[in-house]
């Protein structure tokens, strides 16, 4: 795997992995919008445009893993499979999506916490942190709280309960928590 970007001194990115004679997965990193076609017509991974966040980033390396948004036939099997990296304690710590019980912003930070392990704190904003789960596992229910659907054990009009956590469900999410919860029990 190698990230490459565009425009580099003597040779253009897209030319130089052309050259290859068994081209690795690419990540393409550049400031120009206008390569991006010709980059995913030599397969790239990802194509990403300068400035670079921290949440497009790992969202581009969770795809470079094979991550993928699964059908609701194979949702059980991959939720254990699924993970994304944050990064805490000065590294990068895989967490399994299953893993993950509710996500709680604490200011800077924001709390995973987790079934197997004392929570992780990562210094980010609980949106890019979303926009890296996938939509049909995870659901923001507050302006601090994202929950893992599938730990839910009850919800009332104000909170959700997972064991014995009550978390407060927001009044702009409500609409939102109730079409997901609608969708779980037609299935």
């Amino acid at each position: 795997m190698i990230f490459l970007d565009i425009q580099m001194p003597k040779l253009m990115g897209h030319d130089f992995f052309r050259s290859l004679r068994n081209p690795p997965k690419v990540i393409f990193t550049t400031a120009y919008k206008e390569y991006a076609v010709e980059a995913f017509e030599l397969e790239a991974t990802d194509y990403l445009l300068k400035p670079i966040t921290m949440a497009r980033l790992m969202k581009a390396i969770n795809k470079l893993e094979g991550i993928s948004v699964p059908d609701v036939k194979t949702e059980k099997i991959i939720d254990n499979e699924s993970f994304v990296y944050l990064r805490a304690e000065r590294k990068m710590i895989k967490v399994g999506y299953g893993d993950i019980i509710y996500i709680e912003s604490m200011k800077d930070y924001v709390k995973v916490v987790r079934e197997s392990d004392k929570p992780i704190f990562v210094k980010q904003s609980i949106s890019s942190l979303e926009e890296l789960l996938p939509s049909h596992l995870f659901l923001r229910v507050h302006r601090s709280y994202i929950v893992s659907l599938n730990k839910i054990t009850a919800v009332t009009n104000h909170d959700i309960e997972i064991g014995n956590t009550e978390i407060p469900i927001g009044r702009l999410y409500a609409q939102q928590l109730n079409k997901s919860m609608q969708g779980r029990t037609e299935e």
